[in-house]
């Protein structure tokens, strides 16, 4: 029997996004999974959705409170491996996939000699538009990331798979020995940069990624958190400080967060964005510079 995966997937009032991902899940072609299912404490039909899908194999994990992305995704890990998962795929809910999607990442492991793989992703409203076809990281700009072929139309300039250090986890598989290797998500994100903190710990340890272009899947992209929110406007901006500031040496973090102040401070004067906005992004800078002396 093909090897036993965790798919792992945190819900946080997902009700409206769910139909579509049990349905895709259902209709894989690799059927030996196991669905990790973490609620953080939603307030929708959510947990009734998935006990209802007696078809799929599942466990639910419901939490009491909102423990963030990057716990949730921790404690549906820790399960899948303690239940002898060879494999995790980290996915989103608001998100649909072909029939052989967990096939093609799981046979690709293999195919590659890798540890890690993951998919094309396309915009679910603009299904030819790409979202990010591999990723990369970028040292000369603080380590920051980049979406490979982000906004392009899909023509085939991605079809080739290839070695790549960066994929959002919204769709990750990887093998449960790189978890013992680099360890669990820094929980302290919660939410958004957790992705790009546990990606450069696999690059630093030279855990190997392959962006497998025949998996495809199609992402609501921002559904749950909004669009430039001030929930994501204050997330993103706190978790790149704290990011540099973990990972680079002083100076540089430094620099990295007297940019970011200086970007506001622009912003607010160039493009006259609101005095309120100002002050989340130079607080949020300010919160994430703190976060390692907490």
């Amino acid at each position: 029997m093909k090897g036993k995966i965790g798919v792992v997937t945190v819900t946080y009032n997902s009700a409206p996004v769910l139909r579509e991902f049990f349905e895709s899940l259902g209709n894989q072609t690799h059927r030996n999974f196991v669905l990790y299912l973490v609620d953080n404490n939603s307030r929708d039909e959510t947990l009734m959705m998935v006990r209802q899908r007696e078809d799929l194999p599942s466990v639910v994990i419901a939490n009491q409170e909102n423990l963030g992305v990057a716990e949730g995704n921790n404690q549906g890990i820790r399960a899948a491996i303690s239940d002898g998962c060879e494999c995790v795929l980290l996915l989103n809910n608001d998100t649909i996939f072909q029939s052989n999607f967990i096939e093609r990442l799981y046979s690709a492991l293999d195919r590659h000699q890798c540890d890690m793989t993951t998919s094309k992703m396309y915009h679910h409203d603009s299904p030819k538009r790409i979202w990010c076809a591999g990723g990369r990281f970028l040292p000369f700009r603080g380590y920051n990331i980049s979406h490979n072929g982000e906004g392009e139309t899909d023509v085939g300039q991605f079809n080739t798979p290839r070695r790549v250090t960066y994929t959002p986890t919204c769709c990750l598989m990887a093998k449960a020995t790189v978890f013992h290797r680099v360890g669990l998500m820094d929980s302290r994100y919660f939410v958004y940069s957790d992705d790009v903190d546990f990606l450069y710990r696999c690059l630093k340890n030279s855990v190997s990624l392959w962006y497998v272009p025949e998996a495809k899947l199609w992402h609501k992209v921002s559904y749950l958190t909004g669009n430039m929110s001030d929930f994501m406007v204050h997330y993103s901006t706190r978790n790149r400080i704290y990011f540099v500031r973990k990972h680079l040496p002083f100076f540089l973090a430094l620099l990295w967060y007297w940019q970011a102040q200086l970007q506001s401070t622009v912003a607010f004067a160039v493009r006259h964005i609101k005095f309120s906005r100002w002050n989340l992004r130079v607080t949020a800078a300010r919160d994430g510079w703190k976060m390692l002396a907490r």
